[in-house]
């Protein structure tokens, strides 16, 4: 187990729980331990079909500060250096989590317990859920550090909320609280503090209760058309359904339908 990342898996079937571990930090992710961690994870669950979905937290009363400020403020670690290894470090540091999230079919669910600030308001539009606490709130707050969202969040922000709203976020840094992340659209639940977990995983569930191979595909088809025209989604859908109808879960699906049960899917 990682000592930044605490990978947990005993409370709903077929899906695990990861919770950010730096709480006396408020959870950063610009550190190469927090990369390699995640980005090891994804690799792994995407590989194994019997985690159906990942429920995302941070440990402590912040989800996530993004990047770490006494690093930016002693230029060390990725935010230290000439221009030429400042973006060789963003490049191979913290960019390698929205590359291997985008890549990974498993869902995510975002459980948000607390401020999701910088990256790590981005690191929850990268999941494809979002439950929030009351207590969450969320800032794109790069702007006021003198700096721009480093690790894609300017495309990120805009695929969840919209360019007028995702300008309002990103060019005032300005925080935006939970009813009104709700309002938005950016989170689909807000709950009590001590019922997010719970939410989050009864969320969960609803995914993971699925045959997996279905939801996988269907989030790569999600995530395709948020940059391809429909003809091309539209062939993409083709292939994908050819390989659907061919699954043992299809034919179980059916089964299931027609007794009147709930299915039994091995993701085969």
């Amino acid at each position: 187990m990682s000592d930044v990342l605490r990978v947990e898996r005993d409370r709903t079937p077929h899906v695990e729980t990861w919770t950010l571990d730096l709480p006396d930090q408020r959870n950063p992710i610009s550190g190469p331990d927090v990369v390699a961690a995640l980005v090891e994870n994804l690799e792994r669950v995407d590989a194994d079909t019997d985690v159906r979905c990942v429920v995302l937290t941070g440990a402590g009363s912040a989800f996530s500060a993004g990047g770490n400020v006494r690093d930016m403020e002693e230029r060390r670690g990725m935010f230290g250096g000439t221009p030429w290894e400042l973006r060789n470090g963003y490049r191979h540091g913290i960019q390698q989590i929205p590359a291997a999230m985008a890549r990974c079919e498993t869902p995510f669910v975002a459980a948000v317990n607390g401020p999701a600030v910088g990256a790590g308001c981005d690191l929850t539009l990268m999941c494809d859920l979002r439950v929030a606490s009351s207590r969450a709130w969320f800032a794109e707050s790069f702007v006021q550090l003198g700096i721009i969202p480093g690790d894609g969040g300017a495309w990120l922000l805009t695929q969840a909320v919209g360019p007028a709203r995702a300008a309002e976020m990103a060019l005032t840094g300005d925080r935006v609280d939970a009813a009104t992340a709700l309002d938005w659209g950016l989170v689909s639940q807000v709950v009590e503090p001590d019922d997010l977990l719970d939410a989050a995983h009864a969320l969960a569930a609803r995914v993971a209760k699925n045959p997996p191979h279905a939801t996988r595909m269907a989030k790569k088809l999600l995530k395709a058309s948020q940059h391809q025209g429909q003809a091309a989604v539209l062939e993409l859908s083709a292939a994908m359904q050819a390989l659907a109808h061919h699954t043992a879960d299809h034919a179980e699906a059916l089964a299931a339908l027609r007794e009147k049960r709930a299915g039994d899917y091995q993701g085969s």
